[in-house]
C-alpha cells in the first residue's frame, strides 16, 4: 500500500528543489546581464539596438510572468523524471566520458533549435498568437528579463521539448547524461537572456563571417519584436535563411548599430530630438 503522506512529501521536497534551480537560473542569468550592462552602460549605450525604452511596468510583468513559466518549467522536468522512475526515460547520471557530454549537448543544442523555430513560427498563426505569444510580444523592447516572459500555454509549449527529446532518445536506445542536460539548460537560459539584452553583444563583421555568420545575435532576435513575423530562430539563424524568414535588413540594422562610436554617439546627442528608433 502507497504511504500517500511520505509521497506527498517526497513530491513536495522534489518539486521545491526543481523549482529552486529553475528560478535560480533564470535570475542569475538576467541579474548578472543586467549588473554588467549597469557597469558598462556608456559601452552599452553606443550598442543600444532601439532608442525606445522599456517601462517600469514592463520589468514588473516580466519578472512576474516568468516566476510562473519557472513553475511550468518545473513541472515538465519534474515529469521527466517521473518518466525515468517508470523507465521511460533513460539518463546516466555517473558514468559518463566528456566526448559523450559534448556531442549530446550539441544534438541537443540542434534539436531545440528545430523545435524551438517551428513552435515559434505556429505560435504566430492567427489562431493561436493571441492566446499564446501576445504576452511575451508585450515587450516591444526587450530586457535581459523578458527571457521567461510567456503565457501559460507558451511556457508549457516551451517546456514540452525535454521530455519529448528525453522520451525521443530514450526510444532510440541511447541514454542522455544528466551533465549534458544541465549544461544545456544553462546554455539555454544564457543564451535567451543574451537574445533580449537589447544591446548588441557581438562585434562588427559577426554576420559577414562565413564561420560564425550563422550564429544568431542579439539584433536578429530584436528586430523579432519590433517588426514581428521575421526571425523566429533561437540559437542560430539556419532556419530562418532556409524557410525565408530572416528580417531583409538584419545585416544593415547589426552593421549599424556595431559600427557606431563614442564620437558617434556624442554627436547625436547633441541633435535635435524627434529622431525614429530603428524597426
Amino acid at each position: 500500500m502507497i504511504d500517500l503522506p511520505a509521497a506527498f512529501d517526497l513530491f513536495a521536497d522534489r518539486m521545491v528543489r526543481v523549482i529552486y534551480f529553475d528560478m535560480q537560473r533564470y535570475f542569475v542569468a538576467a541579474g548578472l546581464f543586467t549588473i554588467a550592462l549597469l557597469v558598462f552602460r556608456s559601452w552599452a549605450q553606443r550598442k543600444r539596438i532601439q532608442n525606445r525604452r522599456a517601462a517600469r511596468k514592463d520589468y514588473t510583468r516580466e519578472i512576474a510572468s516568468s516566476l510562473r513559466t519557472s513553475f511550468i518549467f518545473a513541472l515538465t522536468t519534474f515529469l521527466t523524471l517521473a518518466l525515468r522512475e517508470v523507465g521511460l526515460v533513460k539518463l546516466k547520471i555517473e558514468t559518463f566520458t566528456i566526448v559523450t557530454v559534448a556531442w549530446q549537448l550539441a544534438l541537443m543544442i540542434v534539436a531545440h533549435d528545430a523545435y524551438f523555430y517551428w513552435m515559434h513560427r505556429a505560435l504566430h498563426h492567427k489562431r493561436l498568437f493571441r492566446a499564446t505569444h501576445l504576452h511575451h510580444h508585450k515587450s516591444r523592447t526587450p530586457t535581459p528579463w523578458t527571457a521567461y516572459s510567456f503565457s501559460s500555454w507558451e511556457a508549457v509549449t516551451e517546456a514540452l521539448f525535454i521530455p519529448l527529446f528525453m522520451l525521443a532518445t530514450s526510444t532510440m536506445g541511447f541514454a542522455m547524461t544528466g551533465l549534458a542536460v544541465f549544461l544545456f539548460l544553462w546554455h539555454m537560459i544564457v543564451r535567451n537572456v543574451i537574445g533580449h539584452l537589447g544591446v548588441e553583444l557581438y562585434p562588427a563583421g559577426w554576420v559577414d563571417n562565413r564561420w560564425v555568420g550563422w550564429w544568431n545575435t542579439t539584433t536578429h532576435h530584436d528586430l523579432h519584436h519590433s517588426s514581428g513575423n521575421t526571425n523566429f530562430g533561437l540559437y542560430f539563424t539556419w532556419w530562418d535563411r532556409w524557410m525565408g524568414t530572416e528580417h531583409p535588413r538584419y545585416r544593415e540594422e547589426f552593421r549599424k548599430v556595431t559600427a557606431r562610436t563614442r564620437k558617434a554617439m556624442r554627436e547625436g546627442e547633441r541633435k535635435p530630438e524627434g529622431g525614429t528608433a530603428p524597426a
